[in-house]
């Protein structure tokens, strides 16, 4: 089932990230990359992520954006955020490395940082790679990586080295920018690039990032196929995918956000083929009214096709991933897996 292109048109949806690019991207690539060149480097960066995955913007809304500026932008027309449009800008006023690195982060997989790829990867293979560093290159980097993880790693490093790296996590303090890209840079050339080459990690991120868009029915099949000829490597896609069902694992106050920014008839549809353990679940975040107005929804709606449920669901995931990507919202690893969401 292919995925229909995104297209932006309720101003509403937008986050301040979005619109800022927006903006940007009717400015045209010489006076954009101008106005760009006086942000800071993080500033750009969420600007330039937001830009990259922005997709095809209605000129209603860039009109509604730019209604403040001169008649000229008003009129401006449909604007498209590519990740080629942004990085054409980024050149305009960033060395060649910059914007190699900020662009890299962007695209993949699915504009994943270092550290996020670092909490990735398996806690012996990172321990024994972390044992032959300087301890305090070692503590910068466990700072840095999701809490959990670097609770597996800590675990398995030598006591001798573990006690060392951990007493230079506690007295750490701020690192400067360059420290960090130095690091970023060594993890990435002369660590993350071997990890792959050895675990094909990259690749089986591409192939849950693929099947996370594919209907149900048909990943069924797919897996019935790929198990019995690769069944560690399927095992390993389906821990790095992301299901409705794991929106269960997000806390109260996450679903409760992911809820307020679902549109209201495509929750009934999810929930109404969902299991009623999931369903309760839901409805247990929400106040009375908002529950009982939703559970009369539910009831009153009539048979639905599979296909229309999963569409929904699918939607709903899709949604939790952004408002993670943009930091609104957490969602926990598992416990039993290194899963990711992209």
């Amino acid at each position: 089932m292919g995925t229909p292109i995104k297209i932006r048109e309720n101003y509403k949806s937008l986050n301040g990230a979005e619109k800022s690019a927006i903006i940007f991207l009717a400015l045209g690539e010489e006076r954009g990359s101008r106005l760009m060149e006086r942000l800071d480097e993080d500033e750009i960066r969420i600007v330039s992520r937001a830009m990259a995955t922005l997709g095809n913007v209605t000129s209603n809304l860039v009109e509604s954006l730019l209604r403040v500026f001169t008649e000229r932008f008003a009129n401006t027309g449909s604007v498209v955020g590519s990740y080629d449009s942004t990085e054409r800008m980024l050149n305009r006023f960033l060395p060649n490395d910059r914007v190699t690195e900020i662009m890299g982060e962007i695209r993949g997989p699915a504009g994943r940082t270092m550290w996020e790829k670092m909490s990735n990867v398996n806690e012996g293979v990172l321990a024994a790679y972390l044992s032959g560093e300087y301890p305090q290159t070692a503590a910068v980097i466990l700072s840095k990586m999701r809490a959990d993880h670097a609770a597996k790693v800590l675990v398995l490093l030598p006591p001798s080295v573990r006690a060392e790296v951990i007493e230079r996590m506690i007295q750490i303090e701020s690192v400067q920018r360059e420290v960090l890209l130095d690091i970023e840079s060594i993890l990435h050339n002369e660590f993350m690039a071997n990890y792959a080459r050895t675990h094909g990690n990259d690749s089986l991120e591409r192939m849950a990032d693929i099947f996370n868009r594919i209907d149900r029915e048909t990943l069924t099949e797919i897996f019935a196929e790929l198990e019995p000829a690769m069944p560690e490597p399927t095992i390993r896609i389906k821990q790095l995918m992301f299901t409705f069902e794991d929106l269960m694992r997000l806390d109260r106050v996450s679903l409760q956000t992911v809820i307020r920014r679902c549109d209201t008839g495509q929750l009934a549809i999810a929930l109404k083929g969902a299991q009623a353990q999931q369903r309760d679940h839901f409805l247990s975040v929400l106040s009375e009214r908002a529950r009982l107005i939703l559970q009369d929804e539910i009831e009153n709606m009539g048979p639905l096709r599979m296909r229309d449920v999963n569409d929904a669901q699918a939607e709903i995931v899709a949604l939790a991933k952004t408002l993670a990507d943009d930091g609104n919202i957490v969602i926990p690893q598992s416990d039993d897996s290194d899963a990711v969401v992209y």
